[in-house]
């Protein structure tokens, strides 16, 4: 009996010592590392030229979209013939693309608006501002919007700068900033530029009487020396961390970064080995930390033939199916006529392991016999598949529900989300 106290006694102050050791380390793991957070990741990112949006520009690409699609799938056995998929996804998909046909908007001030004139842009923040606005307010804009701006480069700092603080500014003028709204650095080349938005967001919030962190940003991910430093490492976990809380996702993107590696246009594509390597870079440097990834967009558009609309669909879906199956659950799209196959692609996906998936979940559960031996990361990854198919309309709540036997609740508890918000 002695022996075992001298045991538990050695074993307790060995554990205060290890505890007051790692305490540090604890905290700055905590800190760094704390996990999903637990919100809906939107499955897309349509980018917008800033001349171009208004509070119906949701509105017009869901018709759009729609035109395109029943033009070309007139019932389940086109969808089959084009994708591959069942065709009872079909009227699934029409109804997304009817209520929901942008889950995330960004209104672009860069590449996509091209270079103008100052008073030209001052002009169109304000309009854009009162559109966007006006869309919040009518129930016409997506659940999530932001802006893209210009770099924080030399050659364009000092534009990003003014259409930033302009956008804000009208927004705030206008009553507040929507909720899901997020701004997007591109061409980040140092974790510096990284830290300076930082600082410029938190004068922000000091100028309009902001909450804290109200103001979140992404990271565009599209030149070597976002991926590769010149010491060799990736300054990705750096620039995670000189983001403070307020980097919500990694985006990649394929052209900017095809180009600055020498790649031909005619092979700057989402799956070149390029970028592979730029996105496994990526995805190792934002686990466990809540920072969401995104690939990138195809520039083939669905337009011309019939024929010529099948061909594009079909290599957008295939490059919607690849990004998931490797964990990158957001990409862009460009064109209205995209969308059809971001939907199909995403919805055959997930509803194509939800009835293993909740199988699986279920038994993991309740101990039960069911082919596997998971364990309780792959728990974790079911629960969040599951979510995740939930939170885009691919599945319904209530059969999640009663196919694992767990609410939406416990599932976002076993998927380690820190916040369960289940749609």
């Amino acid at each position: 009996m002695s022996h075992d106290r001298s045991m538990t006694d050695l074993a307790a102050a060995l554990a205060d010592a290890l505890d007051a050791e790692l305490a540090a380390v604890d905290a700055e793991l905590a800190a760094g590392y704390p996990g999903d957070p637990g919100t809906r990741q939107p499955v897309h990112t349509v980018y917008v030229p800033a001349d171009r949006f208004d509070r119906g520009t949701v509105t017009a690409w869901g018709a759009r979209a729609l035109e395109a699609f029943d033009a070309v799938v007139a019932g389940p056995a086109d969808l089959t013939a084009i994708w591959d998929v069942p065709g009872e996804l079909r009227g699934r998909v029409r109804d997304k693309l009817a209520a929901e046909p942008i889950e995330d908007l960004r209104i672009d001030f860069e590449d996509g608006y091209g270079t103008r004139p100052d008073a030209e842009e001052d002009a169109e923040i304000v309009r854009a501002a009162e559109e966007l606005t006006a869309a919040v307010a009518t129930g016409t804009a997506p659940p999530f919007t932001g802006i893209r701006f210009r770099s924080f480069e030399a050659a364009t700092r000092r534009r990003g700068v003014r259409t930033l603080v302009g956008f804000v500014r009208e927004l705030c003028a206008r009553g507040g900033i929507p909720a899901g709204f997020v701004v997007t650095l591109p061409k980040v080349t140092a974790t510096a530029q990284v830290a300076a938005l930082v600082a410029v967001l938190e004068a922000l919030e000091a100028e309009h009487g902001l909450p804290e962190g109200a103001l979140r940003f992404e990271i565009q991910v599209e030149t070597p020396q976002s991926v590769i430093g010149p010491d060799g490492a990736s300054p990705l976990p750096g620039m995670i961390a000189a983001g403070a809380g307020r980097c919500t996702g990694l985006h990649y993107g394929t052209y900017d970064y095809s180009a600055s590696l020498g790649i031909a246009a005619e092979y700057q594509s989402m799956e070149h080995p390029v970028a592979d390597h730029a996105k496994a870079v990526m995805q190792v440097a934002a686990a466990g930390t809540g920072v969401r990834l995104s690939d990138g967009s195809t520039n083939v558009v669905p337009v011309g033939t019939p024929d010529a609309v099948r061909a594009a669909w079909q290599l957008h879906g295939r490059l919607v199916r690849r990004s998931l199956e490797r964990g990158l659950y957001q990409g862009w799209d460009l064109h209205p006529a995209q969308l059809p196959s971001r939907f199909t692609a995403v919805y055959a996906f997930f509803r194509g392991s939800a009835e293993s998936a909740a199988a699986r979940l279920r038994a993991y559960r309740e101990q039960s016999e069911s082919g596997f031996m998971d364990e309780p990361a792959t728990a974790v990854a079911l629960a969040g598949f599951l979510l995740r198919g939930v939170d885009c309309g691919a599945l319904g709540g209530e059969w999640v529900e009663k196919s694992t036997g767990a609410d939406l609740v416990e599932l976002a508890v076993l998927a380690r989300r820190t916040i369960a918000t289940p749609r």
